[in-house]
């Protein structure tokens, strides 16, 4: 991405539970590989029960393109995860 990159957003997934953290790095990881025009994610995991996408892009439209994009990612594997019973032990997830 060039230098005149201006708009940047943190999106942080927490959850009650580590493993679950995992499931949704996991699940995401593949997904911020992908090409979303003009726009690029990083992954992180800053600890056991957080999951962090950084993106950048370089306008507004870009950004609400790629916020849309992996925030529909975020909830499907959070909707998955339930499905399949990832959600054990304290059966929840934090908001």
């Amino acid at each position: 991405m060039s230098p005149g990159e201006s708009w940047t957003a943190t999106v942080s997934v927490r959850t009650a539970d580590p493993d679950l953290a995992t499931w949704v790095e996991r699940a995401l990881g593949p997904e911020t590989s992908r090409e979303v025009p003009r726009a690029r994610t990083r992954l992180r995991r800053p600890s056991g029960d957080t999951v962090e996408l950084e993106i950048s892009a370089r306008d507004a439209g870009a950004m609400r393109a790629a916020l849309n994009t992996y925030l529909g990612w975020v909830d499907l594997s959070l909707a998955t995860a339930r499905v399949s019973g990832r959600t054990q032990g304290s059966g929840k997830l934090v908001p």
